[in-house]
């Protein structure tokens, strides 16, 4: 679903990201691990076409991001870490505008604004502006904006950050579902028990490089994420 094949990403003299190779498959949740600095947010926005990059192939669904970024970005959601979103809509009609622009058909949309929001507990202020949202709420709001177009794959940067336990419980439970139909998902996150329980893959990335990837049991062996992260950590200090 995702193949970046030699990316590198380079601002001025520093690179930020290294001769970078990683497959996400159709079906699989794949975690992005590494430290603050390490190239996550950097890869995460070239896929989505945000960043140019001029090293390296990014092909979603076997289409290059590079040659036709729009059919690209029609088969994807990207959520970054702190979603910028027009605080003067209120959440409804920021969740319709979401639809407008991938095309879901009125029905559809409603249906899965109302399951969606009912999920993350925010159906009573979805009629309020966004600016009187917490951060909280405004991740949730984000989250069901990527879903809400059924995408084949969706890029999440940090996504638990700022959920309450029943929330992030709740998005485990719906990025699982959205595979096992055959959607993928790419995500960062720095929360390594998660990660751990809920992905298939992992690669880990330090100063720009990768350092190990493969299935989550291949990756930890007998060990725990955390600890392998941190003795990776300590071997490359």
């Amino acid at each position: 679903m995702l193949q970046i094949t030699h990316f590198s990403k380079s601002y001025g003299t520093k690179k930020a990201v290294d001769d970078l190779s990683l497959h996400i498959g159709k079906g699989e949740i794949y975690a992005f691990i590494g430290h603050n600095g390490a190239g996550k947010t950097t890869t995460l926005k070239a896929c989505i076409g945000i960043l140019s990059f001029e090293e390296g192939e990014i092909l979603v669904d076997g289409i290059s991001v590079k040659k036709d970024p729009i059919a690209c970005k029609k088969k994807m959601a990207y959520i970054p870490d702190n979603p910028d979103m027009y605080e003067f809509m209120t959440g409804r009609k920021y969740l319709e505008f979401i639809a407008d622009v991938f095309e879901v058909p009125a029905e559809v949309r409603n249906e899965r604004i109302s399951s969606y929001a009912k999920r993350f507990s925010i159906e009573k202020a979805l009629g309020q502006p966004i600016s009187s949202y917490s951060h909280g709420m405004k991740q949730k709001l984000a989250l069901i904006s990527a879903f809400i177009h059924t995408p084949k794959l969706i890029l999440l940067d940090e996504p638990f950050v700022g959920l309450d336990p029943v929330a992030a419980h709740e998005l485990k439970e719906i990025m699982r579902a959205h595979c096992e139909a055959g959607g993928s998902i790419f995500f960062s996150t720095h929360v390594l028990e998660v990660a751990e329980k809920l992905c298939d893959k992992v690669a880990i990335i330090r100063a720009g490089k990768l350092i190990v990837s493969g299935t989550m049991d291949e990756v930890k062996g007998d060990g725990t994420l955390e600890e392998l992260f941190l003795e990776l950590e300590e071997r490359h200090d």
